[in-house]
């Protein structure tokens, strides 16, 4: 029994088995309903280490310590039989559970949104919302042109030339009713290069500044604005120079003993002052695009530049100044003083009329013209000048003072007397704020 062991576990070692390696114990056939077992692991038996005794065979080998029997495993209901081997796509989740997954957690709810707010119902359009528009849009519009005369006047006023004009002196006439404005064109060159004065026919530098033109205007509280005037030839007495040319006052005291001289022959107060000179009163025509006139007789003056023909006409700033400043006539400076006042008088009409009022591309031009081109007294502002624009346009009075003849003294040359008696109850009538008579209205009117 030894020898045929012994010789067992040699052929096991010739043939390269693990010596105290026990054989695998054959499985038995599995029942049906039986679940499968588990074939038992393969267990050494391993000599103690210092254990010196002879080789054993396996057979005679102590028996293992006794090991814990294995707890059974759970049972499935599952087939006993191998499930058929088909190929199937692969999915992260199993074909089938042995068991139904567990229900998914409810999902939490949100909380609801804020119910929509009820839209008002779309009122229906009415008529009157056209009506209110056209009724407001007036007012808007007025509203905005007044805010730009407040800000451009205001701008304007600070742009005027002012000179002390109107001074008190001893013995001044008082204050009259209503507003008495003097209103000088004078012969000044300055500003002017020699190129201009040839354009414009000045005929250079003559000597002390002169008066060409003077108007005076009277304003009444009530009824039509009266516009006068004073020819340059009038003989006057000027106050602490004997009698003269009235012009001559303003070459002696300037427009302060000018202001006096008239005030004291007039008996008028003046209320205000304005002055414009040679350099200003073309610039001025031109900034409003020219100036229509009706001439009555031909006029070819080459000292003033000008050659005019019979009929209404254009005027530019150059033929404009000659108009104005020529004596080359029939009655000589009483003819200018009508074309002088014809000239204004045009130049109101134009600048007063709607499309030049409407159109700022027309008005701004022209108010920065007269505000460069004019000099006025300390105390008058820029809507001074605005409200004698205004008086002045449509039906005004125009005239000359009543004069006598023509006639030469030795110092002062031809000069031209006033009508004494017809001038008192003229300027008379002014100064208590009435209508002159028409009896003397020099042309009637």
């Amino acid at each position: 029994m030894a020898t045929s062991t012994g010789c067992h576990d040699y052929s096991r070692l010739v043939n390269g088995d693990v010596p105290n390696e026990p054989p695998r114990r054959p499985v038995p056939p599995r029942r049906p309903g039986q679940p499968p077992v588990e074939p038992e692991e393969t267990q050494f038996l391993r000599r103690p280490p210092g254990d010196r005794g002879p080789q054993q065979a396996w057979s005679q080998a102590p028996p293992p310590p006794s090991v814990a029997p294995r707890r059974p495993e759970p049972t499935y209901d599952r087939p006993q039989y191998a499930p058929p081997q088909q190929p199937r796509p692969y999915s992260e989740r199993p074909a089938a559970y042995s068991t139904p997954p567990p229900p998914a957690p409810p999902r939490r709810r949100s909380e609801p949104p804020p119910p929509a707010r009820p839209r008002k119902p779309r009122k229906r359009k009415s008529g009157w919302r056209w009506v209110r528009r056209l009724i407001y849009t007036p007012f808007i519009l007025l509203l905005i042109l007044a805010i730009a005369l407040f800000f451009g006047g205001r701008y304007l006023d600070g742009q005027l030339t002012r000179i002390d004009a109107l001074v008190d002196y001893p013995g001044r006439v008082a204050d009259t009713p209503g507003t008495n404005w003097l209103l000088v064109g004078s012969d000044s060159r300055s500003g002017l290069t020699p190129e201009e004065e040839q354009a414009l026919a000045t005929g250079g530098d003559t000597g002390p500044e002169r008066t060409d033109t003077i108007i005076v205007v009277h304003i009444p509280k009530s009824g039509r604005t009266t516009m006068v005037s004073i020819p340059r030839d009038s003989f006057l007495p000027i106050p602490g120079n004997g009698q003269d040319k009235v012009n001559a006052s303003f070459a002696i005291g300037g427009p302060q003993l000018l202001v006096q001289t008239l005030e004291n022959a007039t008996g008028l107060h003046f209320d205000h002052y304005a002055q414009i000179g040679f350099d200003g009163f073309a610039g001025l025509v031109d900034s409003i695009g020219g100036i229509d006139v009706c001439i009555d007789a031909p006029i070819d003056d080459p000292l003033a530049g000008i050659n005019l023909q019979p009929g209404c006409q254009k005027l530019n700033g150059a033929t404009a100044l000659g108009f104005v400043r020529t004596r080359a006539t029939a009655n000589a400076d009483l003819d200018r003083v009508q074309n002088q006042r014809k000239f204004l008088s045009a130049l109101i009409d134009k600048a007063t009329s709607p499309s030049s009022l409407l159109n700022p591309f027309k008005l701004w031009p022209f108010a920065k013209g007269t505000v460069k081109s004019l000099k006025v007294d300390k105390g008058d502002h820029i809507w001074q000048l605005a409200a004698l624009g205004w008086a002045m346009r449509g039906d005004v009075i125009t005239t000359t003072v009543p004069v006598d003849a023509a006639e030469d003294t030795y110092d002062s040359g031809n000069v031209l007397p006033w009508d004494h008696d017809r001038a008192v109850q003229f300027f008379d009538a002014l100064a208590k704020d009435q209508q002159i008579p028409g009896s003397l209205l020099t042309p009637a009117r």
